[in-house]
């Protein structure tokens, strides 16, 4: 019985199609982010479910509510961040950054749950070099508490955490900053 053979010139690869989005684009997607407005690259956010209403790449989003992740970049960092009366917890994140893309559901999550108590930002390592050197943010992702326009000592964290740990992780920090 003879065994067939695979062809010895396997079919080459189609080439890969590269897409870009329009830079004019203008998306009001989030109404649940914190009130501001915000540029919020969808780039980091993956969904193995359908894609058909997703917003586009680099959407422009005009923030209306209260309880998200907002994602500002240096220039609004000093009024955002350091003046806030509130404590901020500030993650450092990348679109590359698949930790950053696997912590981002746990994060969003307890932005709606500690919406009162806390503000939670996300900066982009790539788009923001300064802040990036300036808080010498070498792994992603990154957190760092700031109170009173302080980064509070020992609040650094790097890399993935569940939804538990982060929770215990605030808490912790929310109770430190009530202390003193």
């Amino acid at each position: 019985m003879p065994i067939a053979a695979a062809p010895a010139t396997p079919k080459p690869l189609p080439p890969v199609r590269a897409v870009s989005v329009p830079a004019n684009i203008v998306c009001n997607a989030f109404p649940a982010c914190s009130p501001c407005s915000s540029v919020f690259s969808n780039r980091n956010k993956v969904s193995l479910r359908s894609r058909r209403n997703a917003p586009m790449f680099g959407t422009v989003v005009k923030c209306v509510g209260g309880g998200a992740v907002t994602e500002i970049d240096e220039t609004q960092f000093n009024d955002v961040v350091l003046k806030s009366e509130h404590p901020v917890l500030v993650e450092f994140v990348a679109t590359w950054c698949g930790p950053c893309r696997l912590i981002a559901p746990a994060v969003q999550s307890l932005a709606q749950e500690y919406q009162d108590k806390l503000v939670i930002v996300k900066v982009d390592h790539d788009s923001n070099p300064r802040l990036i050197e300036e808080y010498k943010v070498y792994g992603l992702p990154a957190l760092i508490f700031f109170r009173n326009g302080q980064e509070v000592p020992g609040s650094r964290r790097e890399g993935a955490i569940t939804k538990a740990k982060l929770k215990e992780y605030v808490d912790k920090l929310l109770e430190s900053a009530s202390i003193v």
